[in-house]
């Protein structure tokens, strides 16, 4: 599946929901269902500078494609996290730097989110795109 296609699915789901209760709820359970980091990944390298709480990245290359684990000590951003590792995880570096983000917007999360947690997205997005951007280079 694309990258598109799954932001796609992910739009399709966030409007599924009434409120920003049940959403940021969605958010929690996609969370839950993050695959984990290994412990030995949870490194200040692979720390996300920038967000209000801890969130760790890491990625590996498995045959040709990227592959992302991810933990968080908040429950929200652990879901947030979630959510940019389905999008991204399993794809080709180059598509994951040509992807946008504005499914982001499309399900309006950065406007429901606090500005440190907003400012913390947009580090998780950069973290992931220079993954991307060093496994590209590494070809």
């Amino acid at each position: 599946m694309s990258i598109k296609e799954i932001q796609n699915e992910i739009v399709d789901e966030f409007s599924m929901f009434d409120d920003w209760m049940q959403r940021y709820e969605f958010m929690i359970d996609l969370g839950k269902s993050l695959p984990l980091i290994n412990e030995h990944y949870k490194t200040d390298d692979n720390i996300i500078k920038g967000c209000q709480s801890k969130v760790w990245v890491h990625a590996e290359m498995i045959d040709d494609k990227v592959v992302f684990t991810a933990d968080s000590d908040a429950i929200l951003t652990k879901g947030i996290i979630a959510i940019l590792i389905r999008a991204f995880s399993n794809q080709k570096a180059s598509d994951i730097l040509d992807a946008d983000t504005e499914f982001i917007e499309e399900i309006g999360l950065k406007e429901h989110l606090s500005p440190t947690r907003a400012n913390g997205l947009v580090s998780m997005i950069k973290k992931i795109k220079m993954y991307a951007l060093a496994f590209e280079a590494k070809k």
